[in-house]
């Protein structure tokens, strides 16, 4: 993640970021929350060109952040470069498209289908006829059935990360011959179209030593465009070499080597030149458009201006990471990259990339070099959200986390991250979807919009008095950290949060028929005890219950990536301050801003952005389960870090997961992201942005957005043949 992106890695292919990037958009601009929602907000923006005027040959040195820890996308510490090379060397049975839309990889599938339902769910795959393994053995059946019984969760042998629907299946087994593939379902499972992406052969899946250490660093045989040539750990490079044995069509470039470049460090590569391709922070893709700008390139470049430091990546996204790495694997950095073709499930990972501050301004020859680069714009399948912990005091009120998110201007958060950058301001609707996805509604209604006296009425009812006495408090290190963790999530007793209509709509905050005898609707502190006098007297302004201020302690990374996240927890303190809630500002390093105070509730409010998958009846479930009690005594809460969560809520991911009808699938969602807005635990806030530095020269590659990358599509334009514009230029 960036810092938008701070975070650990979960049971979940995805992962949680810190930072925002900037973000690309086309004809977007300025466009309103109105507009035609079945489309992403911005496009993606890869330079597209047919391959007829791509030349043959050529490397690409594309920067990602570190050498994979291992090679096997089902393990714990996989990470964001372990899906990169994945998307590249092996097979994906399905893979996103613009939309974030799972679509048959016909490369690999000739067919997949649902042939049966009852007595039980059978999916009958027919592959490729000419699809090969490098070594030259056919895709078959058999490599289905090992990594099946490999993820399966029966053998303990296997250091597995995740097991979400290959624990559903009942039997893989031939068909008519080795090309087809029968699967049977013990649960019906919706989301089958996630398994199976990426594909190991069975000399990996076959054995639990094969699984847990022979991927690590060397794949033997591998099926996709491209091949694994080498992992040089010293240098930091992947190199990917174009598969002699690709029955598709050929791979433009000769080979692909991935970079290892810390996000501090890019724009001084991409001035040495020693990169083609590198996702980068605002400030910096601000100079490299001066550079081409001023170098009078012909070359269509990006208008927007250099980015101001509040755009800088806004916030901690849980990247996209391999099927599952758990949360406290995440290492803290990781960007926010797209899961490989058709992988499902996000890393749940808060993770910050930690994005360098702005650079020494460049020489002459570092700008000659930047003027070479364009900056491809696009949004990142991930959001930034404000997260409320809603297992201690005083957020474990339902009423003051709806305070809080009354008090917020959703538009304008987005717009101070986005509008610098000339990119649409629009806020994130759905905690489970995004503009473009099919199960995508704007559910924010079942919470309400800023309201200030509303936010003001929900915290009086809550006991809060403006002006009341405030006693003193002797404060801890690190308190709170591990009693929080272990405390008592919200939501436990399964009923519909306060307020919350059977349709998980908030009701009118006026509507006060529960009060007590004697109270008055709407008289500020009507249910709050008598306070103490406190040494200090009363504190003027401020809103108090039982003697105790209420101030909220705001948590935030404060590595140089993280600016944005603190500007706009800046703004956000301003916007509680009008409500009469205080915050209380706390930085911490990148390294452990997820591990020792997100995952281990050690806050009150935090920022970090979530990936959103195209499985989500799989792959949020863990993020919004209600926490169960754990055998010694804390709360087992998977990835769902604001400790809040229902009973209803898990019932509709389970009806979810188990239908067979898309369109009843979807609505389900839908119903469930209406009940989690109204728990007020978790407020989307803004998408992500992404920036790319590119040379003018590469087509096909660049800020992908929704979509899987085509690897055999990149490659660098004959001479003569000038790039495509971008759609935001």
């Amino acid at each position: 993640m960036s810092h938008d992106d701070v975070g650990p890695r979960t049971v979940m292919r995805s992962v949680a970021f810190l930072a925002a990037g900037a973000l690309a958009v086309s004809v977007l601009v300025g466009c309103s929350a109105d507009e035609d929602r079945s489309k992403p907000v911005a496009a993606q923006d890869i330079a597209p060109a047919a391959r007829t005027v791509v030349a043959d040959g050529g490397t690409l040195r594309w920067a990602v952040d570190a050498v994979p820890r291992t090679l096997n996308a089902f393990q714990a510490d996989a990470d964001a470069s372990t899906t990169r090379v994945a998307g590249a060397v092996l097979p994906a049975m399905f893979r996103l498209d613009a939309n974030g839309r799972p679509e048959r990889n016909p490369d690999y599938l000739e067919s997949a289908k649902v042939v049966s339902t009852e007595p039980r769910q059978v999916v009958v795959y027919r592959l490729n006829q000419q699809a090969v393994w490098s070594d030259g053995r056919e895709i078959g059946a058999d490599d289905f059935a090992a990594q099946w019984r490999a993820l399966s969760g029966r053998d303990s042998a296997y250091w597995t990360a995740r097991n979400a629907g290959y624990d559903r299946i009942e039997n893989v087994e031939r068909g008519a011959n080795n090309l087809e593939v029968k699967v049977t379902f013990g649960k019906p499972y919706a989301d089958w179209r996630s398994l199976f992406s990426p594909l190991y052969p069975k000399d990996v899946m076959g054995t639990a030593n094969g699984f847990n250490d022979g991927a690590r660093a060397a794949l033997k045989a591998t099926a996709g465009p491209f091949t694994l040539q080498g992992v040089d750990a010293k240098k930091g490079e992947v190199t990917l070499g174009r598969n002699p044995r690709w029955w598709g069509r050929p791979a433009k470039l000769d080979r692909i080597v991935l970079v290892a470049v810390p996000r501090d460090k890019r724009a001084a590569a991409i001035a040495a030149g020693s990169v083609d391709m590198a996702e980068i922070d605002p400030q910096d893709a601000g100079r490299i458009t001066t550079a081409a700008k001023n170098k009078g390139s012909a070359a269509p470049q990006d208008s927007s201006p250099a980015a101001t430091p509040q755009s800088a990546s806004p916030g901690a996204t849980a990247q996209s990471a391999s099927p599952g790495a758990t949360a406290e694997s995440a290492s803290p950095g990781a960007t926010a990259e797209s899961a490989s073709p058709g992988a499902t499930g996000q890393s749940a990972l808060p993770g910050a990339t930690a994005s360098g501050g702005p650079s020494a301004a460049p020489g002459a020859a570092a700008r000659k070099a930047q003027s070479e680069y364009v900056i491809r714009k696009s949004l990142e399948p991930a959001f930034t959200q404000l997260a409320l912990n809603g297992s201690r005091a005083p957020l474990s009120d339902e009423r003051v986390r709806r305070a809080v998110a009354r008090a917020l201007n959703r538009e304008e958060l987005a717009g101070l991250v986005l509008t610098p950058l000339r990119l649409p301001a629009v806020p994130v609707g759905s905690h489970l979807a995004l503009s473009g996805q099919e199960a995508y509604a704007d559910n924010s209604g079942a919470l309400g919009d800023q309201d200030t006296g509303q936010a003001k009425e929900l915290l009086s009812e809550a006991g809060w008095v403006p002006g009341g006495p405030v006693k003193e408090e002797k404060k801890t290190a690190g308190s709170g950290g591990k009693k929080a963790a272990g405390g008592k999530g919200a939501g436990d007793d399964g009923k519909n949060p306060v307020g919350e209509d059977d349709k998980g709509y908030r009701k009118d905050p006026g509507d006060h028929s529960k009060m007590q005898p004697g109270h008055k609707a709407g008289v500020p502190g009507a249910y709050a005890p008598k306070g103490t006098a406190a040494p200090g007297g009363n504190v003027k302004g401020a809103l108090a219950k039982d003697g105790k201020a209420l101030v909220l302690r705001f948590v935030l990374p404060s590595g140089p990536g993280s600016q944005t996240l603190r500007t706009v927890a800046d703004r956000i303190t301003r916007m509680l301050e009008k409500v009469g809630i205080r915050t209380e500002i706390v930085k911490v390093s990148d390294e452990s801003y997820f591990k020792d105070h997100i995952a281990s509730g050690d806050y009150d409010l935090a920022l970090y952005s979530w990936p959103v998958s195209a499985f989500p009846a799989t792959d949020a479930r863990p993020i919004y389960a209600k926490p169960v009690p754990a055998s010694d005594g804390t709360l087992s809460v998977e990835q769902n870090y604001t400790r809040v969560g229902t009973d209803q809520v898990d019932q509709l991911f389970d009806q979810a997961i188990a239908t067979l009808n898309e369109s009843e699938e979807h609505a389900l969602m839908r119903k469930a992201d209406a009940r989690i807005w109204a728990t007020a635990s978790s407020i989307p806030l803004y998408q992500r942005p992404q920036l790319t530095a590119v040379r003018a020269d590469l087509a096909n590659a660049g800020s992908f957005g929704f979509q899987a990358p085509v690897y055999e599509d990149m490659g660098f334009l004959k001479k003569g043949v000038r790039p495509s514009a971008s759609p935001s230029s």
